[in-house]
């Protein structure tokens, strides 16, 4: 059998120049138009005038190295730095340069509000190009973990055990100092306790700013919701998922509907999806300067009080979790549940399915519910008292949403047809990008720190797979003249 053998020693020759290195329709000739057609005025990166002996990297070449990288699962500094000694397509991007790690990982930190600005003006490449139309968004949230360690993070319980343990060990050393003192022992002696003393005392001092950030963040934080710290990175949360904790951020996006492209990305420091709707709708809409018709998110997303807020021009597709469930496991509301009973709007009162009433007695202005109650001796004189009422020492008692009619309304736009031919695009659209970045990119995990460091990874992965999408979609030649017309 004949084998097909390489011989390192054969003598070839490289194309004559670098342009060579890569065809006419390799995809890194669309990252490298897409760069060049970006406004770096707008991004807040200044072109200077060229001048000899220049001492820094041309920007727009730094900015399409790591657009590429990212766009191929390499986010490292170092890898982008190896692969522009290696790899032929980051050759010809760079042009041969090949700066170093440090000069990479710097030029990223440093921009990173400008790299979060690239994806705006690759949305609007896309509408001019017809991509993107921004009349249906889907918006969904996935949980990335921080670069930074769990065992870093603080509380007030680990504090007060740390605190403990500092105060019984400064005790300690101070009876040693007294001790050594008293019996005249040798200096060099009571000098070492003496340091040991006052490390303990900066360790205190430590953990003692630790409480007092702790104490600012819990006045900060809701009821039900601990405070904590991480000393790696501060910004982000601890996140409990699938019964796994980790130090991380919630990456929330809107997807377009038309062909997926991702027209916004925001990562946050929010334990929930609660309360996400509205402001990631606000900011999707800056970007493509209109507000969306239709928006689809999933039944994580539905808060009342919050749903409240979104512009009643946006008609919104959301499930609450009972229709989730129905949906699901096939679970109907019982003969006594809250939809069997009638409500009467023109006297504020339920009907029982009894035929009996029940009044209102109280607001809760921070659940937004309204509470409504049936006579006692009603209740105790029915004959559906053990199947309706829990307890029939104070009767049967019904909440009602302060936004009941939204509540409604939502519920009847969820289960028309039109919602849920919406809805059952969700997940093809809205969790496409998540499985490509965790997936294929390997990005389940920030490598940047704090908000803007995240934000601005987030905006990198998100331009890669809009760009994917769009060489999938309308292909190498043709985006790159379109990019040279815009």
């Amino acid at each position: 059998m004949a084998y097909k053998i390489g011989d390192r020693m054969q003598q070839t020759f490289l194309p004559n120049s670098i342009d060579q290195y890569v065809s006419e329709a390799d995809p890194v000739r669309v990252y490298d138009a897409f760069v060049d057609a970006l406004d770096f005025v707008s991004l807040g990166i200044p072109i200077t005038p060229f001048k000899a002996g220049a001492d820094t990297y041309y920007p727009k070449q730094m900015i399409k190295l790591i657009v590429y990288g990212y766009s191929y699962g390499l986010r490292s500094s170092r890898k982008l730095e190896r692969a522009c000694h290696h790899n032929l397509s980051f050759i010809w991007l760079m042009g041969g340069l090949t700066p170093a790690y440090r000069t990479i990982a710097r030029f990223r930190d440093q921009n990173k509000a400008a790299i979060k600005q690239i994806l705006k003006q690759s949305v609007r490449m896309c509408i001019k190009l017809d991509l993107i139309d921004g009349n249906t968004l889907f918006i969904d949230g996935s949980v990335f973990k921080a670069n930074a360690a769990l065992s870093k993070t603080w509380d007030h319980e680990r504090c007060e055990k740390a605190l403990t343990k500092i105060n019984e060990h400064i005790d300690k050393l101070v009876d040693e100092i007294q001790r050594l003192d008293r019996d005249e022992q040798d200096q060099g002696s009571i000098a070492e306790v003496k340091e040991h003393l006052r490390d303990q005392e900066q360790r205190k001092q430590k953990v003692e700013a630790i409480v007092a950030e702790l104490n600012q963040r819990q006045n900060e934080c809701s009821k039900d919701q601990t405070a904590s710290y991480n000393t790696t990175d501060p910004e982000s949360i601890k996140i409990h998922k699938s019964h796994k904790t980790s130090q991380g951020y919630s990456v929330q996006l809107a997807v377009d509907k038309k062909h997926g492209l991702i027209v916004h990305c925001e990562s946050t420091d929010a334990h929930t999806d609660a309360g996400q709707l509205n402001p990631q709708i606000e900011q999707a809409a800056q970007t493509l300067e209109h507000k969306p018709q239709t928006v689809c998110s999933d039944t994580g997303y539905y808060s009342l009080k919050e749903l409240a807020k979104v512009a009643p021009a946006v008609t919104v597709v959301v499930p609450n979790q009972k229709q989730v469930l129905k949906e699901r496991y096939g679970q109907e509301p019982g003969p006594f549940a809250k939809e069997s009973f009638q409500y009467d709007s023109e006297h504020d009162q339920y009907i029982c399915p009894a035929d009996k009433r029940l009044y209102p007695v109280g607001i809760d202005h921070e659940k937004q519910t309204k509470a409504y109650r049936a006579h006692v001796a009603d209740c105790l004189t029915c004959a559906h008292r053990q199947d309706c009422c829990s307890s029939s020492r104070r009767g049967r008692t019904i909440k009602r949403s302060l936004h009941e009619s939204l509540k409604e309304q939502l519920q009847a736009i969820y289960d028309s047809p039109e919602g849920q031919a919406v809805y059952r695009l969700r997940k093809e659209k809205a969790e496409l990008p998540f499985g490509h970045w965790k997936r294929n990119l390997s990005a389940e995990r920030f490598l940047l720190k704090g908000k803007a460091g995240t934000n601005a990874e987030a905006s990198l992965l998100s331009i890669s797979f809009n760009i994917t999408r769009m060489i999938t979609l309308v292909g190498v030649q043709q985006l790159l003249s379109s990019f040279n017309v815009t």
